[in-house]
């Protein structure tokens, strides 16, 4: 289950980060790093923070964009400051490592981190599902990346080995949609909601982010998205 995480850090300014993500996500067992845009290389200084994780800052992943990162992941969590004006479904750090264990048992899970100085745009926060806040102390709740990454990381892992210890079979996993279905949907549902005029084409975005959000909160299983789709094209079949 640990190998379906990733660790997905966008726009990473500076190489020492690189490494001392890898080294925090080596030390709770994930090995799965991917580079989103990456401002630096992997360099000297990556691979003496990374200590004994300098393989997983050398086999990350690289991307150009968070869309590409997570096309196939049914779960994606960004993490967040609390006072962003973006209202998201919230997550605290631990029903996060709970949702990751359940999830990530049947497909890929992403834990997606920003800038060190600006962290995820408004738009990279809506690409995830839920986004979490680590509730550090009010007064000084700077936390570095390799900080932020050990800390999600840890939950994941003490909810793996609550999960690993338990003497009760899980239930099976709900089967959800892959990011990119997702997307797919969003697009179709756009369209059709332009076909029908309920939506304009020139300002279709306050709607749709309110829509996101409500599906976001509702998770839709893959099952259920279909049926949506097949709702949507009735609909395009009727108005044509």
């Amino acid at each position: 289950m640990l190998n379906n995480v990733k660790v997905v850090l966008v726009g990473t300014s500076h190489s020492g980060n690189i490494g001392s993500a890898a080294r925090a996500m080596k030390v709770m067992g994930l090995s799965n790093l991917v580079l989103v845009d990456p401002q630096c290389s992997v360099d000297e200084q990556t691979l003496a923070l990374a200590a004994g994780a300098a393989d997983i800052a050398q086999n990350a992943q690289v991307v150009s964009t968070l869309t590409e990162a997570v096309a196939d992941c049914a779960l994606v969590v960004g993490s967040s400051a609390r006072s962003r004006t973006l209202e998201w479904p919230m997550l605290e750090p631990r029903e996060c490592g709970q949702k990751f264990v359940e999830e990530g048992r049947s497909a890929p899970v992403a834990l997606v981190f920003g800038r060190e100085r600006t962290g995820l745009t408004n738009e990279e926060l809506q690409t995830c599902h839920y986004h979490v806040c680590i509730p550090a102390n009010p007064e000084y709740s700077s936390l570095n990346l390799a900080m932020a990454v050990q800390t999600l990381s840890y939950e994941v892992r003490m909810a793996y080995l609550e999960r690993q210890q338990s003497q009760y079979e899980s239930q099976e996993a709900a089967e959800y949609p892959r990011h990119k279905e997702l997307e797919l949907f969003f697009s179709h549902l756009e369209k059709v909601a332009k076909e029908t005029q309920f939506i304009s084409d020139e300002q279709p975005g306050k709607v749709m982010n309110k829509l996101r959000r409500l599906f976001s909160r509702a998770r839709p299983e893959a099952q259920e998205l279909n049926i949506l789709r097949g709702i949507l094209t009735a609909i395009e079949k009727r108005i044509s």
